[in-house]
């Protein structure tokens, strides 16, 4: 089943997180990964508000997973780390 990768981010340091930006995309791409909203307009109806949020797609939770845990994406994570606060989640769609 197809799963969904969710993001919501708050950006505390910009310039590393624009590293982190630069470095994931690929990263994700090549993990078999494709956005479906990057930063786009929100409605915050519930929980903790995070400016940026993001989705991309994966043929499955375990290659979603497996994109996260694989080198390049935590190459492009170590930038993240310190210059956000983050909540990430997998989920497996209905498709």
């Amino acid at each position: 089943m197809p799963a969904l990768w969710i993001a919501h981010v708050t950006v505390t340091d910009a310039d590393s997180y624009a590293k982190y930006a630069e470095l994931a995309g690929p990263a994700i791409a090549k993990n078999g990964g494709t956005f479906i909203a990057r930063g786009g307009k929100f409605v915050q109806l519930e929980g903790k508000e995070r400016p940026r949020n993001v989705v991309a797609r994966f043929d499955s939770v375990e290659a979603a997973v497996s994109c996260y845990n694989s080198p390049e994406y935590q190459a492009a994570l170590s930038h993240a780390k310190g210059a956000s606060e983050r909540e990430l989640i997998v989920v497996e769609t209905s498709e």
